[in-house]
């Protein structure tokens, strides 16, 4: 069983209503938000305590009443929650878009990424308002839902676009997207290999770049080491597996490329606070 997607290909909602929503407490499997990308776009908000969200380059930190975040297609991003509940409402933008010839220059400007938008929206604005009523109007699903939230949706692109809430892509937009491409092709690495034994060389030669730069550099981008981060995803992975599955403790930590169980059973709670069998018992209950 494998963690996730760093890059997500799930299909959201329904083919005539690409949208869905997550309500993320302590209790659900992906509490923590490895980084990924996906080529949805994604609102999120905070219901309580505090989300530390890495997006591309940027660090967010969002948390009750703060405001919305919106995280555009191809974003990397991440996300780590204190003490938090929040909601993300993912959708599929580009088929809503599809056959709308009002404003087709703008949103063409858009979808090729020409211009970008803003990812964070105060709670006195008005993106902020229109965000909120998408998240309420998707939750209660009173009758006639969905002609509200795609006008919704409408209204949001016109705030962003009518406020000037994006800028135009220019020089240093491209070295940023650069060296998040150079970011995302290590952390695809260590989506298909985690299982196996991967080193730093493997990680840096992924990224093009030699070890010694390669790990100052991931840890400029996401705050950890690569190890350090390879550590992390592992037992994201086995948490999942534990939830999930009926293996054995011990074939966990080999499907998750741990083959000394000690270093395993201590590297997962120094993650997680508990062992393995106590996380698994925990969460039956």
């Amino acid at each position: 069983m494998n963690f996730g997607e760093f890059q997500e290909k799930k299909s959201r909602g329904t083919f005539d209503f690409p949208i869905e929503l997550h309500h993320v407490t302590k209790e659900h499997p992906r509490y923590q938000m490895p980084f990924h990308w996906h080529m949805d776009y994604e609102l999120i908000r905070v219901l309580k305590g505090s989300l530390i969200l890495s997006l591309n380059e940027e660090t967010l930190n969002l948390t009750e009443n703060s405001g919305v975040v919106l995280v555009c297609d191809g974003v990397l991003h991440g996300g780590m929650p204190v003490d938090c509940v929040y909601e993300c409402l993912d959708f599929d933008l580009n088929e809503f878009l599809r056959g709308c010839s009002a404003g087709k220059k703008d949103i063409d400007d858009v979808q090729s990424h020409r211009v970008i938008l803003d990812d964070f929206f105060a709670a006195d604005s008005e993106e902020y308002k229109t965000a909120n009523r998408l998240f309420d109007t998707f939750i209660k699903e009173k009758k006639g839902y969905e002609f509200i939230i795609q006008g919704l949706l409408f209204e949001l692109m016109g705030q962003m676009l009518g406020n000037h809430r994006y800028k135009v892509s220019d020089d240093e937009t491209y070295k940023s997207l650069k060296r998040i491409r150079q970011l995302k092709s290590s952390l695809k690495i260590i989506r298909e290999e985690y299982m196996n034994q991967l080193t730093l060389g493997d990680l840096a030669n992924a990224a093009d770049m030699s070890p010694k730069y390669f790990c100052r550099f991931f840890s400029e981008m996401t705050g950890k080491t690569p190890i350090e981060y390879l550590n992390y995803y592992r037992i994201e992975c086995a948490s999942e597996q534990l939830l999930y599955t009926d293996d054995l403790v011990t074939d966990i930590a080999l499907n998750c490329g741990y083959n000394d169980l000690s270093y395993f059973v201590k590297t997962f709670k120094k993650y997680k606070g508990q062992t393995p069998k106590q996380f698994r018992k925990s969460k039956q209950v």
